[in-house]
């Protein structure tokens, strides 16, 4: 496309491309967004290198010499502005997250590797922050991914996202070197399969402990994988302040559980508590209770109330079908405004440069999302606004709002950075604060109500203007 652009002598004609997305993930109501961060260094950094231009040659050979001339002067970060919603607030359909001001051949160029970055960056985050929802404030959340992740770029990316939509921490020891994201983890099944007898230590603490508690709780002690208590013993003499245990490599509750609160009950008589335990298989929710009911059970019998606190970490396959289609679309050249048409009226597009603001109610929370051209008067705190649908006639309503938002800021311009980016702690709470903004029926799981994104009037005219000048007439015969 740029080589024709070139060809036609576009390469200097002003465009404005608008990124959004038009379905929310997960059959939800909102998204996260997520991957700024990452186009603006993109941005930063594009140019086309000797190497690039010499393969491009190769499998484009009838190419004339004066377009690769064109490509190894070209520098996106000097003929390039860019605005943005900031990367961790709350997102809907059809309003725009990015745009792109800039040569059309040069934000063509942008756009393949902008929706990569946005579009699983935003998918992750917006996963986690559902969890984060369905969990509430008081459960840890860790990730896990790493070994089923796309590749290790996409394992990376993960962790980092998964913290911005509101997880506490990874097993990714790379991404906590990297981004500062506390560092979580147990240990594998594979490390209780390497041990495979008390041969060696037969007379220990932790045997003393496991005869006291198997009557208890109503096992046989000769039932218990004795390999199994050898791995949990070595995992406790290694990390006796952070000792968490994995409990389904046999069996939950006749050998993994039994052998965890002998181990446990000799760390304490070293002067050391146990963290609890990871459950990686089974119906999570009966073993849990069954593990809870343990602790309890032996807390009591042998006055140790610190037992009831034990953490269980619930693993296997946790999570959400993963959906997401970002697009991103041209709305303007040269000042013309450009529009997509569709039979699907949820596949058109809002044309021209716009500008987009949140209202919010006395109570501090988002009303909707408001588009309008950017010729237009922002909306005023105290003033009734006529916001209409911006396909369906008679969805109307007037707002009155209490504060009003302008959702884009000015990321990059002027060759360079426009203002600093905020750290990976800070996104992580901006994602935090902006969900609060949002009512809890919007964020439920189940039949959730759709947030209402609106267009100014002079914007729903606008865009039906246009919509008829460029439909074609039929003919009937």
């Amino acid at each position: 496309m740029a080589y024709a652009y070139w060809k036609t002598g576009k390469m200097e004609d002003k465009a404005v491309f608008d990124l959004f997305f038009r379905k929310n993930p997960f059959r939800g109501e909102f998204a996260i967004f997520a991957g700024l961060g990452e186009c603006v260094k993109f941005l930063n950094n594009f140019r086309f290198s000797c190497s690039d231009i010499a393969y491009l040659q190769e499998i484009l050979p009838n190419v004339d010499q004066g377009f690769w001339e064109y490509l190894s002067q070209l520098d996106a970060s000097q003929v390039v502005t860019m605005s943005a919603i900031p990367e961790g607030y709350v997102v809907f359909p059809k309003v725009p997250l990015i745009r792109l001001e800039g040569p059309l051949p040069v934000i063509q160029l942008l756009e393949t590797t902008f929706l990569n970055l946005i579009n699983y960056a935003s998918l992750v985050a917006t996963n986690a922050a559902r969890f984060r929802i369905t969990a509430g404030d008081g459960v840890q959340l860790l990730e896990f991914g790493l070994r089923r992740a796309q590749g290790p770029d996409g394992g990376l990316s993960a962790s980092k996202y998964c913290y911005i939509g509101g997880f506490d921490g990874t097993s990714n020891v790379l991404a906590g070197k990297l981004f500062g994201i506390p560092v979580r983890g147990t240990h594998a099944h594979a490390f209780v399969n390497s041990f495979s007898s008390l041969d060696d230590v037969s007379e220990n603490l932790a045997m003393s402990w496991l005869t006291k508690i198997s009557p208890i709780l109503n096992i046989l002690e000769h039932e218990t994988n004795k390999g199994e208590l050898k791995a949990f013993l070595a995992y406790a003499y290694a990390f006796p302040r952070t000792c968490l245990c994995l409990l389904d490599t046999y069996s939950v509750i006749k050998s993994g559980l039994p052998n965890f609160l002998a181990v446990a009950l000799a760390l304490n008589e070293y002067g050391y508590r146990a963290i609890g335990v990871r459950l990686d298989s089974g119906d999570l929710a009966y073993l849990s209770r069954k593990c809870r009911e343990a602790f309890v059970l032996i807390a009591d019998q042998f006055e140790s109330p610190w037992m009831k606190k034990f953490t269980v970490v619930a693993s296997n396959d946790i999570n959400e079908e993963t959906l997401i289609s970002l697009k991103e679309q041209l709305v303007e050249v040269n000042g013309e405004p450009r529009m997509k048409l569709s039979e699907d009226v949820g596949k058109i597009n809002l044309p021209g440069k716009k500008s987009v603001f949140r209202l919010y109610s006395e109570d501090g929370l988002a009303i909707l999302d408001l588009i309008q051209l950017c010729s237009e008067k922002p909306p005023e705190v105290g003033k009734k606004i006529l916001v209409r649908h911006p396909f369906i006639e008679s969805k109307r309503a007037y707002v009155c709002p209490y504060k009003v938002e302008l959702l884009y800021r000015d990321y990059w311009g002027n060759n360079g950075l426009t203002q600093s980016f905020p750290s990976l702690q800070e996104l992580k709470k901006t994602a935090s604060d902006s969900l609060k903004t949002l009512r809890q029926d919007i964020k439920r799981e189940l039949n959730p109500t759709p947030y209402k994104v609106s267009v100014t009037n002079e914007m729903y005219n606008f865009l039906h203007e246009l919509w008829l000048k460029y439909a074609p007439i039929g003919e009937l015969s």
